[in-house]
């Protein structure tokens, strides 16, 4: 393969880094980038994206011009082994969390603690599964029309049976997330043996910012649409890739970045010449009408069907910019924070946006290009964001990041590393966030 299309190779990598170099000269001639601590941020970030870009280009051409690999799923362990591993997680963070303000508070109450939960975005999600959306009035209510509808609405059918708002969010999320890993075990094993499906589901268990997928919020929910969009784009089942992907984007905009692997495994399956595969462009007119839906939901809340990007900006200043330069800001205001914002915030978001951009490289030639083509897409979008507070939230729901972590420990020193790393950041990050340090 290499010697087939050597050219073709270099020319993508060639266009791809004058591209990013071309961003950087132009993020630099903005202004930015003024102290040696910023500059190095941002060219460290451009550095590890290059070269995760220059190691998929391969994997890329040997997906779609190589040899075609059996797609057969192998047997592992029963799925509802998995699913209670799910639930035995969530529960873990509950009682973790619990005895963390128990010590804090001895008098706290079972109705404090579940009260608790509404910190970060819980409490939007839980205002808009409550009384959905509002036009006008208090504009702390009003700007929760940039939160996106699948959550919510999941939780308000869960209160149907569990008279609590955030007890039905909480058990929405830990079903979900169950319900996640089991997907996600059966994907993985489309390519990989079950040692590697074990390790991908427990470091995802583990990955700082897991308690995200106990929380009233939409990270498992999310995680288990991706999950099911992917598995079956992989099994040639289209037209449920295509309603899951349609969830996930009417659950977070960034599910409109599954139309990436979805678009490759379909084109992969014509290039090998599975004709039926030509239904793949029913999946990919799908992904974006989940978020075309809703756009329609602020057409009839505001009468502007792109309002929320109006609240996003005025009241978030949040816009889409360049991945590279959120490392370079979070520098900055890391430096001019209190100790509790530095530590709770801060440092957590550098940690992720480098650890992960890290992993994914190197475990860029072990991984399906599709699930990498993914990676960048989401990676670029999530990271790229002008007020950027919730970086490991948003890569926690990031699946090649944990197989990338289940294929490079498949000896035993590196999965303890691994192991350790995981554990004790992650505990870390959990008492950030029963602290209140400002985990978003």
């Amino acid at each position: 393969m290499e010697r087939k299309y050597p050219k073709t190779q270099r020319g993508i990598c060639a266009a791809g880094l004058t591209v990013l170099a071309l961003l950087f000269l132009f993020w630099l001639g903005d202004g930015n980038g003024e102290t040696a601590g910023e500059f190095l941020m941002a060219v460290l970030s451009v550095l590890l994206f290059s070269i995760w870009g220059l190691r998929f280009v391969p994997q890329w051409f040997s997906l779609w011009f190589g040899e075609e690999l059996p797609r057969e799923e192998r047997k592992g362990v029963p799925l509802v082994r998995i699913f209670a591993v799910g639930l035995g997680f969530s529960i873990l963070h509950v009682v973790l969390i619990w005895l963390i303000l128990r010590y804090v508070n001895p008098n706290l109450s079972p109705r404090q603690f579940l009260d608790f939960w509404q910190s970060a975005d819980a409490y939007h999600y839980l205002c808009i599964a409550r009384d959905w959306y509002i036009p006008q009035g208090d504009v702390d209510r009003v700007v929760q029309l940039v939160f996106l509808p699948g959550y919510p609405l999941a939780v308000r059918l869960m209160h149907f049976l569990v008279p609590d708002y955030i007890l039905s969010g909480m058990l929405v999320s830990a079903f979900s997330f169950a319900g996640a890993l089991c997907v996600i075990y059966r994907l993985v094993l489309l390519d990989h043996d079950g040692a590697t499906a074990l390790r991908t589901v427990l470091f995802l268990c583990l990955m700082p910012g897991a308690f995200f997928f106990t929380a009233p919020m939409s990270e498992s929910f999310f995680l288990l649409l991706s999950a099911a969009c992917l598995y079956c784009a992989r099994r040639e089942k289209w037209l449920l890739a295509g309603l899951f992907g349609a969830l996930a984007s009417f659950t977070r905009s960034l599910g409109l970045m599954l139309f990436a692997p979805v678009f490759m495994e379909m084109t992969t399956g014509l290039l090998h010449g599975r004709k039926k595969d030509r239904r793949g462009l029913a999946a990919l007119a799908l992904i974006p009408l989940g978020f075309a839906g809703y756009c329609l939901v602020n057409y009839f809340v505001s009468g502007n069907p792109f309002q929320f990007m109006i609240y996003q900006r005025e009241h978030w200043s949040q816009r889409l910019g360049l991945f590279f330069s959120t490392p370079a800001y979070q520098l900055r205001y890391a430096l001019g924070a209190d100790r509790n914002t530095r530590m709770g915030l801060w440092l957590p978001n550098l940690t992720a946006i480098f650890a992960s951009l890290a992993i994914l490289a190197a475990g860029t030639k072990k991984l399906r290009a599709s699930y990498t083509l993914w990676a960048m897409a989401y990676y670029a979008v999530a990271i790229g964001a002008t007020w950027l507070l919730s970086a490991p939230r948003y890569l926690c729901v990031l699946l090649p990041i944990p197989l990338s972590l289940a294929l490079l420990s498949e000896k035993r020193t590196p999965r303890l590393v691994i192991l350790h790393l995981l554990s004790i950041s992650g505990l870390y990050y959990l008492l950030m966030f029963a602290l209140r340090r400002n985990v978003w």
